[in-house]
């Protein structure tokens, strides 16, 4: 079957509802609740912690048949600035589904980053580029074996997650999160709260109260 590319469905979320996100580290977004969408820790940055950019961009994704990779070179062509490339190759880990060259392309039309469930190669020059945001489950030198196959922007499986094109990525040391137009509108509020709460505790702790009294503990 050849590449199928799926059209993108239309949101009415503003610029300003998305940007209220970038400040909200993964681990906060995903203590909300159990249904925030975490993406399979397995899936990790390329670089180490305290060196791998941060990820934050709009969902385009490809369904891989790996080693087919047809749908990740049409996406060259769909993939604009903000986004992020998703990669849905099942965990394939034989053959590399992005690399340097396909890679570079995407970064030049200013996306922002790539997440693969499945391998990646030509890991020096990806983590060289401190624009561009890279988390993948494996790395193989080894390509794809064929362009043929495929679909771009249909609802895809990313670490057990369901990601869906135009879906909020955000990844840091600590993991990925796929948040939907409705979370993104729903959810700020409690996220950007649950930081207040956290500068309050560690006001206390730094104050000298006890973990008992800052969490509301139980005398034991």
């Amino acid at each position: 079957m050849p590449v199928t590319i799926h059209p993108v469905p239309q949101s009415d979320l503003t610029q300003a509802e998305i940007e209220r996100w970038r400040a909200i580290p993964v681990a906060v977004a995903v203590d909300l609740g159990r249904n925030l969408n975490q993406i399979d820790p397995a899936i990790r940055p390329l670089m180490p912690p305290g060196q791998q950019p941060r990820l934050f961009g709009r969902a385009v994704t490809a369904f891989c048949e790996a080693p087919d990779f047809g749908s990740v070179v049409r996406a060259m062509d769909v993939i604009g600035p903000g986004d992020v490339l998703v990669i849905a190759a099942a965990g394939h880990a034989e053959s590399a589904m992005i690399g340097e060259i396909l890679g570079g392309h995407i970064r030049r039309k200013g996306a922002v980053g790539i997440v693969c469930d499945g391998a990646i190669r030509d890991v020096g020059m990806l983590a060289s580029w401190t624009d561009f945001s890279v988390f993948a489950r494996s790395v193989t030198p080894r390509g794809p074996s064929s362009a043929e196959r495929g679909e771009i922007n249909r609802p895809v499986t990313i670490g057990g997650a369901i990601v869906s094109p135009g879906d909020l990525l955000i990844g840091d040391d600590d993991g990925l999160v796929a948040l939907t137009p409705a979370t993104i509108r729903a959810r700020i509020a409690d996220a950007e709260a649950r930081l207040v709460l956290e500068a309050k505790w560690e006001a206390a702790l730094t104050a000298g109260e006890t973990a008992e009294a800052v969490f509301g503990l139980k005398a034991p």
